[in-house]
């Protein structure tokens, strides 16, 4: 997690006094996190519900409190009752009061990284900030970056309600 440690040993009237200062850059931190939360997408997947399409998605949610809420798809015989793994996941977290968000991560055993759904972007720009990052991903690695504003330009919002 360290980008650098700096010493300095300074004598001053017959004491010594050691000063360690740990510098860490925000960019590195993030890659960290980022990875983190990219495997717990991974892991989210078997939460699924799954039994028609077998086609697992899992979503992890990091809130500015530290929690990471997990999300899986989940599947109904009447297919317009299912819900996506994001918007589990972040139903999740409204639920229980947690609503800052840092970071959303999606994975999915896909060629490329996984695209959410129209319903799932409208729900994302709706609960979080535009400039929040969104990790994209599929289980061989590859990973595409973007914000939640990217998702979905000009996407509906509640000012559009305020006639």
């Amino acid at each position: 997690m360290t980008s650098g440690l700096l010493a300095s040993l300074r004598r001053e009237d017959g004491r010594v006094s050691l000063t360690i200062v740990v510098e860490t850059t925000h960019k590195r931190m993030m890659r960290m996190d980022k990875q983190a939360l990219l495997a717990k997408a991974i892991e989210a997947r078997e939460l699924a519900y799954v039994p028609y399409s077998k086609f697992q998605v899992g979503a992890a949610l990091l809130c500015e409190s530290g929690n990471v809420y997990l999300g899986g798809n989940i599947e109904n015989a009447a297919y317009s009752l299912c819900n996506c793994a994001e918007r589990t996941a972040l139903f999740k977290a409204f639920s229980e009061r947690d609503r800052t968000y840092k970071a959303l991560a999606v994975a999915a055993d896909t060629p490329g990284p996984v695209s959410p759904c129209g319903a799932c972007r409208q729900v994302i720009a709706e609960l979080c900030p535009p400039d929040m990052p969104v990790y994209l991903t599929n289980l061989k690695g590859d990973v595409e970056e973007t914000t939640v504003s990217a998702l979905l330009p000009g996407a509906f919002s509640k000012e559009d309600l305020r006639g």
